[in-house]
């Protein structure tokens, strides 16, 4: 469930409640600038239409409306002062908030590490007595992340003149999306604009700092200064230019372009071979600055992508980086790849646009990438942990410090429960009574309509929420409904936590959130039943948690749920005369299971295996024993790359998960499948099945059977619902020795109702009824802001079913690796302290080769990061040591975490050294040791 962006919610343009905020904000047109109103300094200015002689083109209205004053009209009593250009000015007028104004995306203008002045002329008109404050501002945006902001300037103008707003910036990197824009103004007041200039004020500095510059660039020939020497088509033609479309599309930089033409597929592009110029284990980075031209294509994807030929003529394609360009202006596209074996050959090439459509590009760069210092880790002063930022939260003022989102009404009711939430019960320790009094929401004639409250000045960077409420709706509703608790953090939904409700009893809703970048406004609002049924919320709580509190208790757990008693008992000849013998234990390996995910790709990089061998011991394969991925066409069988991944793991006596036989999400269906009819359909489903158990008959400990059947139903809708118990029986009969899991995700975080373990309960007892085998439930684990009590909850309601759990592809993600490593500690502690939890699988650790960003363990040149460090604490942690003497019984008594262990005995004439294990086990265990 997706949510009403804050735009929306401000502008009364109600856009569809539930898309999330880059699927609703308009798309910037960037436009390219014909040169006819460029002059004096202006030849360095970074702005399109920077004086508004072309209108408005490149600009846009931020939830308000604006027209441009031409000049022949005059200023029709506007501010004047020498400031003025005497040409066209924009005015930003109908302003209900005093953010809104006029901006423009420079994304692809900006370079980072260069230092860029800003100066506009500005004015205001209307109701206004005195003077106001406009400001320039930047908003940058990245996917995943909160968006933040930059102020650069500010000025105080009145209705006398025009003044100028002035300032400078620098940016390290380049966000996904950059905007400045110009804002400030009381609600009301008209904002004019006369100019705008941006530009970096050493031409010689941005040059160097222009990509393409720098002696480290291993493409030859970067901004075709050379022509297309060096240059060739990958499946279609080149071109060079120094302008297209009668003038009106020339080089951002340099003097040349080129352009990739006559394409007649998608993968068609420009490339350029670098093999004996890159290095293995090195990682680089890539820039180019791209575009699109014809075919009446306005805007498409440009990939960056390796072909990569091994020694063993096997083809490789490896995916750099990709972004959205227009035919409107240059974009830049940026990346990062490393290679981990020793090619025979390397292109690097740029694709992606449909075919008919130009790929014009301006520069490539490709070189060493620079080592970024990590971030430290954040100072949270007063934390306030476990203090609720919600004001009247029992409504003791009635319904003040709330409001309506849209039209609906808001009062007080009571007969809600006078306890907190289960889950905010565990992590605040705490049994205080509710008051007993709701919020009752009615007339609600849209799903976004609820309560909602103003958070912004309450919420600390990189503190991780807790949300919690009691939730009801009221009669009218046909269907189960989903409740959510959303929050609005500027532009961007964030989801709080949601439940189904298909009845009129109370239930608790809960989740978190972390905002790591700083917002300018944050709302808290409660949505989800469909219009007309009634919302009741009761004892809505926001409170950031102690984590170290909830480890101190998981340490308990798990010395409970993982240790044993241990004695050894010492005999043999001259046991009689051991007492006072000092004896050394030491654990070597720690059984329970914790994997990773690999690729192929990975094993031929010995530094990746190194820390793998040493480190984990299971492992999962990323895609190679996929069905896509073994048989991409029908009847070509791949199954090499698996071969090798096994008889590694083999080597190195590493347990190995299979994943997956099937996998029910219909985009993950090669496309001769799809074509299939059903007879034939069947007969492929029965191949695989055999091909596949067959070859790897006890090889793979488990099998997920069929990924993500609460997400997708693609194989049941073809083939009928027997088909998925049917799956479990064959491979049951083809490969007894296998445990055969389920497997979905956000089982964990209460943010997904379609996976909540209440549907994963139904979903497991359904198959088990048609007589499937399912032997474990895999959670995946792919969670943002992990809560202690909300992951446990979710494994106490699993745990009823009596089946092993595992986390199957675990990974965290967070800018910061302090705070990520504490993510990390969090999910590892929550399933090592639980019972029914047998194993954990991370999706991955080395940078570079992970399906997330900033999730990695292991930065892509093998330096061990923040979080790294964390995770073998942990795993230090949890081997067990001890020292002391033997007694008078002969015998040495300590308590030890299941796994391999070596005792080490000094006897007067000798040393012994002997191993043993301890396995699971509720009495102490007796391990004889013969001397």
């Amino acid at each position: 469930m997706k949510g009403l962006p804050i735009c929306c919610f401000i502008s009364r343009q109600h856009k569809h409640p539930f898309k999330r905020s880059e699927e609703t904000m308009e798309n910037p047109q960037l436009m390219s600038n014909n040169g006819s109103s460029e002059n004096l300094n202006q030849a360095a200015n970074i702005v399109v239409n920077h004086d508004f002689s072309n209108g408005l083109h490149s600009w846009h209205t931020n939830c308000c409306n604006g027209f441009v004053v031409s000049a022949e009209c005059g200023d029709r009593g506007k501010p004047s002062s020498s400031s003025r250009s005497g040409g066209n000015y924009a005015v930003v007028t109908n302003r209900t908030k005093c953010w809104q104004g006029l901006e423009q995306d420079i994304t692809s203008r900006v370079l980072p590490g260069s230092t860029y002045s800003v100066s506009a002329c500005v004015g205001v008109s209307g109701p206004l007595s005195g003077s106001t404050d406009v400001l320039a501002t930047l908003k940058l945006e990245n996917h995943g992340s909160a968006t933040s902001y930059m102020l650069i300037g500010k000025t105080s103008v009145s209705k006398e003149k025009w003044e100028i707003v002035e300032g400078t910036f620098s940016l390290l990197a380049v966000p996904e999306r950059l905007v400045f824009y110009l804002e400030g103004p009381s609600p009301g007041v008209e904002l004019l604009i006369d100019s705008v200039v941006i530009s970096c004020p050493s031409s010689s500095k941005s040059e160097s700092a222009s990509i393409g510059a720098g002696d480290d660039n291993i493409i030859i020939n970067p901004k075709f200064e050379d022509g297309l020497n060096n240059w060739s088509g990958r499946g279609c033609k080149v071109a060079l230019h120094d302008s297209m479309a009668d003038g009106k599309i020339v080089p951002q930089s340099g003097k040349a372009f080129a352009s990739a033409t006559e394409r007649t597929q998608n993968w068609n592009g420009i490339q350029q071979e670098i093999t004996g110029r890159v290095q293995r284990k090195l990682a680089y980075s890539v820039a180019a600055v791209v575009r699109i031209f014809g075919n009446n294509v306005t805007t498409a994807t440009v990939q960056a992508t390796l072909w990569v030929q091994t020694p063993g003529r096997n083809d490789q394609y490896v995916g750099i980086a990709n972004v959205q360009a227009t035919d409107k202006d240059w974009v830049q596209l940026q990346g990062k790849f490393l290679l981990n074996g020793s090619p025979s050959r390397v292109v690097i090439y740029l694709e992606g646009p449909p075919p008919g459509t130009d790929l014009l590009v301006n520069s490539l760069v490709v070189k060493h990438a620079e080592k970024i210092p990590p971030s430290p880790a954040p100072v949270i002063e007063n934390p306030d942990f476990g203090v609720n930022i919600i004001t009247n939260s029992q409504l003791d003022d009635s319904t003040n410090g709330w409001f309506p989102l849209g039209n609906c009404n808001l009062s007080v009711g009571s007969g809600s429960p006078h306890i907190l939430p289960p889950m905010a019960r565990a992590s605040l320790g705490i049994h205080e009574p509710l008051s007993g009094r709701y919020i009752h929401v009615k007339n609600r004639t849209q799903t976004w309509m609820g309560p909602a409250q103003m958070i912004t000045d309450k919420v600390k960077l990189f503190l991780t929420y807790q949300v919690s409420a009691w939730v009801r709706i009221g009669s009218g509703a046909n269907s189960p409904q989903n409740v959510n608790i959303a929050l609005g953090v500027d532009n961007q939904w964030v989801n709080g936590g949601q439940v189904e409700i298909n009845d009129d009893r109370w239930h608790e809703i809960g989740g978190s959130f972390r905002i790591e970048k700083q917002p300018s406004k944050v709302m808290v609002y409660i949505q989800g039943p469909g219009a007309g049924v009634d919302l009741m919320v009761a004892g809505v709580q926001i409170f950031p948690v102690n984590r170290e509190a909830r480890f101190k208790y998981l340490r308990h757990q798990a010395d409970k749920i993982r240790k044993r008693d241990v004695v050894l008992e010492f005999s043999g000849a001259g046991s009689s005369s051991l007492l006072g013998t000092n004896v050394k234990v030491v654990q070597t390996q720690n059984s329970f299971p914790i994997g990773s995910c690999m690729s192929r790709t990975n094993i031929d990089n010995e530094d990746f295996i190194n820390f793998f061998v040493k480190n984990f011991n299971w492992a999962v394969f990323g895609n190679e024993l996929k069905w896509y991925w073994t048989e991409p066409q029908q009847g070509n069988l791949n199954y090499k790359d698996a071969d090798d991944m096994v008889a590694l793991c083999q080597k190195h006596n590493i347990e190995t998960r299979g994943h997956c036989i099937f996998w029910e999400v219909q985009a993950t269906v090669q496309q001769w499948i799809q074509a299939l009819n059903k007879d034939d359909l069947m007969k492929a489903v029965q191949n695989r099945l055999t091909g596949l158990l067959t070859r790897y008959k006890g090889k793979f400990k488990h099998y997920d059977v069929n990924n993500e059947m609460l997400h997708g139903s693609y194989y049941q809708d073809r083939l009928g619902k027997d088909i998925r118990a049917n799956m479990f029986k064959t491979a049951n009969q083809l490969d007894p020795s296998a445990t055969l899991f389920v497997n979905d995700y956000h089982v964990e975080d209460g943010c997904d109702t379609r996976s909540c373990p209440e549907r994963y309960i139904d979903h497991i007892l359904d198959l088990q009824e048609q007589g499937a085998p399912v032997g474990g439930i895999g959670i995946q684990g792919h969670i943002d802001n992990p809560v202690g009590p909300v992951v446990c909850t979710a494994l106490d309601k699993l745990g009823i079913l009596g089946l092993p759990i595992w986390f199957t592809e675990l990974d965290v993600s967070s800018i910061n690796e302090h705070v990520r490593g504490e993510d990390l500690e969090v999910m590892l502690r929550e399933a090592f302290a639980h019972p029914a939890v047998e194993g954990v699988m991370l999706w991955g650790f080395w940078e570079l080769f992970m399906s997330r960003d900033n999730a990695h363990l292991v930065n892509a040149e093998g330096d061990v990061n923040e979080t790294g460090k964390r995770f073998l604490a942990l795993k230090h942690e949890w081997l067990s040591h001890a020292r002391g003497q033997v007694d008078v019984q002969g015998q040495f008594n300590f308590r030890g975490f299941h796994g391999k262990y070596a005792v080490e005995i000094d006897t007067p004439s000798k040393k012994i050294v002997k191993t043993f294990v301890v396995d699971k086990g509720d009495t102490p265990l007796v391990v004889p040791v013969e001397l």
